[in-house]
């Protein structure tokens, strides 16, 4: 009877042992995979995701609310250290050759690490047409030169394995067919981007732009940085 007892104790004494060695790996672990989860997104991660040929194919082609439209964003300037440069050309896949928006874009981080894509005009566009994957074509010219569309700043965070992120809700100012203001609304997938772009009248009426969600691009190309 005694051995039994003794042999009962050791036994109860390896599962307490077990279990405070359980408690004390469980919250450490937890930590270390939150820690993780956070360090993932980073400026060259989305710069990386951004970068290629896009087009919305597959979303014309299930619903005709929406147009085949295809979308190029490729890097210049790759020695500038003030963020990554993106030319941003658009067009409708059959109008290849006449792109109806054009626009630099200039990624960066704030004090608080949120994401920013800061939206720029650039003078004479029609030279730059199919210079998508060119980087040396824009040497000729130089950020001073680029027209910022002040308060179309899109301010992005990372959310899971995306980034999300609008314009303020009325600070981008647009006079295209009628507009007062538009918004823009994204999401960033390593293989698609999903972008939501509107305009409204001074009244809050929209006068442009997808009326059910936006558009769904798949990247087809990835031109790297």
């Amino acid at each position: 009877m005694p051995e039994f007892f003794t042999l009962q104790k050791i036994s109860i004494m390896r599962c307490l042992l077990f279990v405070i060695i359980s408690l004390s790996v469980i919250p450490f672990s937890c930590r270390t995979v939150k820690s993780t989860a956070k360090d993932s997104h980073s400026l060259a991660q989305l710069a990386e995701w951004m970068t290629g040929k896009f087009d919305s194919a597959e979303q014309a082609a299930s619903d005709s609310n929406y147009y085949d439209i295809s979308l190029h964003m490729s890097r210049i300037w790759p020695e500038r250290k003030d963020g990554y440069w993106l030319y941003v050309e658009q067009a409708v896949t059959a109008a290849a050759n006449r792109p109806y928006r054009q626009r630099i874009y200039q990624l960066t981080t704030d004090e608080e690490g949120k994401y920013l894509s800061k939206v720029f005009e650039v003078a004479n566009p029609s030279r730059f047409i199919n210079k998508n994957n060119d980087p040396g074509a824009f040497a000729a010219i130089s950020p001073d030169s680029l027209i910022e569309r002040s308060g179309c700043v899109v301010v992005m965070t990372g959310i899971g394995g995306t980034y999300k992120g609008s314009t303020g809700e009325k600070t981008c100012e647009s006079n295209l067919r009628g507009a007062a203001y538009a918004t823009s609304t994204v999401t960033i997938f390593p293989d698609r981007l999903e972008s939501w772009d509107q305009g409204f009248d001074a009244a809050g009426n929209q006068v442009w732009g997808a009326e059910n969600g936006g558009y769904i691009f798949i990247k087809r190309t990835n031109y790297g940085l």
